[in-house]
């Protein structure tokens, strides 16, 4: 079960949003790049980061602070946000990102998700995030009018490596993930999937290692509140 504690760079800086709501978000003191120093210090190895920037305007916006923190950490980063064409995969491919997430832009284009895969092979995340059974795109702002299950259907066979599949309603909220909705995605998927939007507590990470094709969990407000101890949390690390 890996953990992936997050980092969300909006303006250099490391925030938390509430339910994807750019007017709802806490500012945090540390920067990006010693959040990240905090991380691997306490042991962790892999690291969820969202260029909320990117999400905004579609482009690599913190290119700059992610490639630092790939290049002095050595962690296992997955990156998101605003992830719209090849060119941005391979910048990201080249600053030594393990995983770059594509959403909103593979949703509207299922062709762009195949093509990313088959071109990165083994480096395309795909982010789901879904509310009330439909995937929602374009910053959480409007619904696909899709059901989150007949779009993984349709590109389950494209050749994603991983899957991140959040609630919204859950994310920032600290209620627990949606781990019912969790389950189904991962019954259905044909590559592990990593649980997103929630997590508020120990129990849930415990509780996620019992479920079947989940990779690991991503953490995020729970560690920001104090709510978690990073060294409690290291230990379900593995």
């Amino acid at each position: 079960m890996k953990i992936f504690p997050a980092i969300d760079i909006k303006d250099k800086k490391c925030v938390r949003l509430i339910k994807g709501d750019f007017d709802n978000k806490t500012e945090y003191s540390m920067s990006p790049i010693e959040q990240a120093e905090k991380f691997k210090s306490h042991g962790f190895e892999n690291l969820h980061i969202v260029d909320l920037d990117g999400a905004l305007t579609g482009e690599t916006v913190n290119l700059d602070i992610i490639q630092n923190i790939v290049g002095k950490f050595d962690l296992n980063v997955e990156v998101g946000g605003g992830i719209r064409n090849l060119g941005s995969v391979q910048k990201y491919v080249d600053a030594g990102v393990d995983k770059v997430i594509l959403g909103s832009a593979a949703i509207k284009d299922k062709n762009f998700l195949k093509e990313a895969c088959e071109k990165f092979l083994n480096k395309i995340a795909l982010g789901l995030d879904s509310k009330n059974g439909y995937l929602s795109i374009s910053g959480w702002k409007e619904s696909s009018n899709q059901l989150t299950l007949d779009y993984l259907n349709e590109v389950n066979d494209y050749g994603v490596s991983r899957l991140i599949y959040t609630d919204i309603d859950r994310d920032g909220m600290k209620q627990s993930p949606n781990f019912e909705e969790t389950s189904k995605v991962a019954a259905k998927s044909n590559c592990p999937v990593i649980i997103s939007g929630g997590v508020s507590s120990i129990d849930d990470i415990k509780k996620a290692k019992n479920l079947k094709n989940i990779e690991g969990i991503i953490v995020g407000k729970a560690i920001y509140d104090g709510d978690i101890k990073l060294e409690e949390l290291v230990k379900e690390d593995a």
